[in-house]
């Protein structure tokens, strides 16, 4: 069977208008270690161009433009994996040095994260995978002072308490099959 000529679509970057440019810059280098790959107006929109992915020219790129009295943020939020749960200890810490607020640490029980916000008040969220599948949405709260054993044992059994918990791996294969259909549908 031939792939669909739209299988190949991959997310690369999003796109954020601030109001407080060098703030917002700053923070995303010091709190989660993006680099500056790139700067420069565009008219009259500054921007500002994050990494950190040296394939990737920029993962982030920050826009002046957002209105300071802007009552409502469309981003719902931003995401970030990150591979075990030391780096996620690590930056739990340093987001709460660079001044992120509202510090949430949760399991979805497919996966570990800490939800902040940044400086202008975009939800971020930092997670680690887990190898289990449950039924979604779940958000249960947990201690990131325990040991990485007792928060896995944790969100191992918050998952399991949902009728369609499964391994990781299992639900990959399942899933891929059905984005298999729909996308040659």
């Amino acid at each position: 069977m031939q792939p669909s000529p739209t299988s190949n679509l991959q997310f690369s970057h999003i796109g954020l208008y601030v109001t407080d440019l060098p703030r917002m810059a700053g923070f995303y280098k010091q709190a989660l270690r993006f680099t500056q790959t790139d700067a420069g107006d565009l008219g009259t929109v500054q921007l500002v161009f994050l990494s950190r992915d040296p394939t990737e020219h920029h993962q982030l790129v920050l826009a002046t433009g957002r209105p300071a009295d802007m009552t409502f943020n469309v981003v719902n939020q931003i995401s970030f994996r990150v591979p075990d749960l030391a780096t996620l200890r690590g930056f739990h810490d340093r987001l709460l040095a660079e001044g992120a607020t509202e510090m949430h640490p949760v399991t979805h029980g497919n996966a570990v994260s800490v939800y902040c916000r940044d400086p202008e008040g975009n939800r971020l969220e930092l997670f680690m995978d887990t190898p289990w599948y449950c039924d979604q949405p779940l958000r249960e709260s947990i201690d990131l002072a325990q040991t990485d054993e007792a928060i896995l044992m944790q969100a191992e059994a918050i998952a399991k308490r949902f009728p369609k918990f499964m391994s990781r791996a299992q639900w990959q294969a399942d899933i891929a099959c059905r984005m298999q259909e729909d996308q040659n549908a």
